[in-house]
């Protein structure tokens, strides 16, 4: 115990450390400046300026532009001084030209080496974390490393026989949780105040593949550290939430009252008119990056407005699933090295987050599991498939199955895969779209529970859909429109990106597991 408390201890610094060196977000860094250019519309995609690259000491680009601004004598363009100061961004997936006519299994292994990034080095005034080992983008505008997306990614440099990179971007990971006690949502100073979906543990499980259970017992700090941020034993996050009979389940929170920097203007204009707390509206925004599902009226306490959003006031089943696999990862790694104490109870705690979920998430009458409302002490009544994520990491009792399999087929699954939920609000995260993770724990939940032939006829409409586009566009895109598949996906701040990390691991998985010739 001793030793852990040092270890935390030591952990602690190091996150202060980094946080007051080079780990700035670009609001800290250029003040009115970046207030300025977010709100401006300088650049079409908030993003694009967030992730410029400084040509000199940002120091002097800040004053330079307070004189300017400040002296009404001289004539001034916001955008000539802003590309007259920055590199702007590249995209390099967007200039690749792809070849149609050659299989999508062999493009997206040539696309590897278009998404794939060198070790970084620290440039003054980048909102890039720079990470010591080469890594995978998704494509389009996201430029860095995404932390739940990565798992997703690792599934196809499985396929792909790329056991070094895979292994490169678990080392990263670590690292990170390392330098800043946590994964951030990806490796910019702006993501640092939140992480996404905690998949560390299952890519802990792809690389035990290749190299065996030891590397549960060699990530062990890592594992705890990780454990440590989502149940606020590192750091006041405030992840943690008793439930009526107080057990312990989790949801997600920001660390930051701000608009999302990457997001800046749109944040701001949502709360226009606002007329409950901003502060409390900026963090529900920002968790809802957390959750990986931004946005869907998953989180809308009406159903139907994003200025209704409420994160920090559910729940979610997609979550607690996850954290549940991470505390039987640790139970497992406390085994390897012979902590028998340590491991007992952290299989004791999943035991009770697995109870706490099938008391409170499960509906026997639905045959479907639910995010819960906190205020409301009650379950939520948006359907989505996030439900099927309990079968994924096996916490549903096997009576469930069956029910379950019935609502995945009559109301998620369409013509391209199954459906993120039931409503067509406009939201990215909602009806007509699918995606790609989505679609992979379906598939694996309903395969653990051995609804197999629900499974297969989900992969096959999937992997149609993606080749029937990859042959049509020659581009792996990052969502599809899975319920009229002549049509493209919607919704979101930004237009549809292609690439594609996620889309490329689970096509290549779902080829292979199913034996899908296209």
């Amino acid at each position: 115990m001793r030793k852990l408390l040092f270890a935390a201890f030591m952990l602690t610094n190091v996150v202060v450390k980094a946080q007051n060196s080079n780990s700035l977000p670009p609001d800290k860094i250029y003040g009115i400046l970046f207030r300025d250019v977010q709100m401006s519309h300088i650049f079409k995609d908030g993003k694009t300026f967030v992730d410029c690259v400084p040509k000199k000491d940002p120091k002097e680009i800040t004053q330079d532009y307070r004189t300017i601004r400040s002296n009404p004598a001289i004539r001034f363009s916001l955008d000539m001084f802003v590309r007259a100061n920055f590199y702007e961004p590249v995209n390099p997936a967007n200039t690749y030209q792809s070849d149609t006519g050659e299989a999508a299994a062999i493009h997206i292994k040539k696309l590897w080496t278009v998404l794939k990034r060198i070790p970084d080095t620290v440039v003054a005034g980048s909102s890039l974390l720079p990470l010591p080992n080469p890594y995978i983008v998704p494509g389009g505008r996201f430029r860095e490393i995404y932390y739940w997306d990565s798992y997703f990614t690792m599934l196809g440099l499985q396929s792909s026989g790329d056991d070094e990179m895979l292994e490169n971007m678990v080392k990263n990971f670590a690292y990170m949780i390392q330098q800043y006690g946590h994964i951030p949502n990806g490796n910019r100073t702006y993501f640092l105040s939140r992480s996404q979906p905690p998949f560390f543990a299952k890519m802990l499980g792809l690389l035990a593949e290749k190299k065996g259970d030891v590397v549960y017992a060699e990530y062990q700090s890592v594992l705890q550290a990780e454990y440590n941020y989502w149940m606020d034993k590192s750091a006041p996050t405030k992840h943690k939430v008793y439930m009526p009979d107080g057990s312990v389940l989790n949801r997600y929170y920001d660390q930051d009252v701000v608009p999302r920097q990457e997001s800046y203007a749109e944040d701001s204009t949502t709360a226009i008119n606002f007329k409950g707390n901003v502060q409390t509206l900026y963090r529900n925004l920002r968790s809802c990056a957390e959750s990986g599902w931004d946005f869907s009226t998953r989180w809308f306490a009406d159903g139907e407005n994003l200025s209704s959003i409420q994160v920090i006031n559910i729940v979610p089943v997609d979550l607690n699933a996850l954290l549940y696999h991470l505390e039987l990862t640790l139970s497992q790694s406390y085994k390897q090295t012979g902590n028998m104490l340590q491991s007992s109870y952290f299989k004791k705690i999943a035991a009770r987050r697995k109870a706490s979920m099938n008391k409170y998430l499960w509906n026997a009458q639905d045959g479907w599991y639910y995010d819960f409302v906190i205020t409301e002490k009650k379950q939520s009544r948006e359907m989505t498939i996030a439900g099927m994520s309990p079968f994924f990491f096996n916490v549903a009792p096997k009576e469930y199955a069956a029910a379950a399999a019935k609502v995945v087929e009559s109301k998620f699954l369409k013509p391209g895969g199954v459906v993120t939920t039931l409503k067509n609000s406009g939201q990215q995260w909602d009806a007509p779209n699918g995606w790609a993770p989505l679609q992979w724990l379906t598939i694996k939940g309903l395969e653990n529970y051995d609804q197999k032939k629900l499974a297969a006829e989900i992969a096959q409409r999937w992997v149609a859909l993606n080749v029937k586009v990859y042959k049509s566009t020659g581009k792996l895109m990052e969502k599809y429109n899975v319920v009229d598949t002549h049509l493209e996906a919607g919704g979101g701040e930004y237009p549809s990106q292609d690439g594609f990390g996620w889309t490329n691991g689970v096509l290549l998985k779902l080829m292979q597991l199913y034996n899908i010739n296209e």
